[in-house]
């Protein structure tokens, strides 16, 4: 293969992130990045974040769009994505044949949630937002261009994956030994704005990324539930302290303004006001149902 790296940027790049794809193009490959409009890409960010509860919505659909606008340019007829989402993890699977290939209704359904046209506005041109614009599937169809998931060839398996690339690159982990908000060291590192992401998952849904983390390692055997349980307890709905002043400065607003944001996507049959807290309904549960017996991880967990 003689493959086009194609990276569509992180709203707020980290240093970590920088090196680590630097490391992978000193092995000798074409790349093109796309330094998408800042001012526009700020707006849209702070608009999903207050409608939606997720500032990287345009960001899903950039890094799916501008493939396949890159793909067209140059006549490359296949497009390799990681693994299929809802196969893997759990999900709305619109087709059997989505398994293997990336399949344009799923997409905008899954993937993006809406079309891009609909977000011109009084200060956002529809030429301005241009990059997160899908291709018609008439398009895709005259140029014989396929997006493929490289987990339908071969397992998908993300401590396979590490090991694979530590071996190949000088691959930076996380600095401090964790990502905020679980404990893996390694995933997903190239975007400040991430950790914020992932903390409004856990508002929004209930669960964090120390959950999300941690499923996947159970299913692939390296962990077990007991030892699952300890790791989400200690570490999922963690308070993103690492990135929140960077991504309060990204979004030009103050830290009352994000948690009046955030309060707003708070769902009422998750989450109660107890003593002008917020108190998650489903972690008292696991309290009692779980750790009553045991004073010292009881003790522990109500630290938490």
């Amino acid at each position: 293969l003689n493959p086009l790296l194609v990276t569509f940027n992180p709203l707020i790049p980290t240093p970590i992130g920088i090196e680590n794809r630097e490391a992978l193009l000193e092995k000798g490959f074409d790349s093109i990045y796309l330094n998408s409009n800042k001012l526009i890409s700020k707006k849209l960010s702070l608009r999903f974040l207050i409608e939606r509860g997720n500032p990287k919505l345009h960001w899903n659909a950039g890094i799916t769009s501008f493939l396949y606008r890159t793909a067209i340019n140059f006549k490359i007829p296949f497009i390799f994505y990681a693994e299929h989402g809802e196969t893997n993890y759990g999900g709305k699977v619109l087709s059997k044949e989505s398994e293997k290939k990336r399949d344009y209704e799923e997409v905008i359904e899954n993937v993006i949630g809406d079309d891009p046209h609909n977000w011109e506005s009084s200060d956002i041109k529809l030429r301005e937002i241009s990059p997160y614009l899908m291709p018609s599937q008439e398009e895709l169809d005259e140029f014989n261009i396929e997006g493929h998931y490289f987990g339908y060839y071969f397992p998908w398996d993300i401590k396979d994956n590490l090991n694979y690339i530590l071996k190949k690159i000088d691959f930076k982990l996380h600095p401090k030994g964790r990502t905020v908000g679980t404990f893996t060291d390694f995933d997903s590192l190239d975007d400040y704005i991430d950790d914020v992401y992932y903390y409004l998952q856990y508002i929004k849904y209930g669960f964090g990324r120390a959950i999300r983390d941690a499923s996947r390692h159970i299913q692939l055997g390296y962990l077990s539930k007991k030892e699952a349980l300890e790791k989400i307890v200690k570490y999922d709905g963690e308070y993103p302290r690492d990135s929140i002043e960077k991504s309060l400065r990204y979004w030009d607003i103050n830290l009352e303004k994000f948690n009046e944001i955030i309060d707003n996507h708070r769902s009422s049959l998750i989450w109660e006001k107890n003593n002008n807290s917020w108190v998650h309904k489903y972690l008292n549960d696991l309290l009692q149902k779980i750790w009553i017996n045991d004073n010292t991880k009881k003790n522990n967990f109500e630290k938490y």
